[in-house]
């Protein structure tokens, strides 16, 4: 695994288990919203436009 996957992939966990502890995600919501935080922390370690998708639509 390269560098910035392994930087990626510890930033969306680091993001993940924070929302958990503060009870904005349940464990049972894991994996969803951990492939949508991780679409989102690589694009923009890429610098591509942000990932649309659930949870990421304007106004919520």
């Amino acid at each position: 695994m390269a560098s910035m996957d392994e930087q990626v992939l510890r930033a969306t966990k680091e993001i993940v288990v924070k929302f958990i502890e503060t009870g904005r995600v349940s464990p049972n919501g894991f994996h969803d919203f951990f492939r949508s935080v991780y679409a989102t922390v690589d694009a923009a370690a890429k610098g591509l436009p942000p990932v649309s998708g659930p949870g990421n639509e304007e106004g919520e």
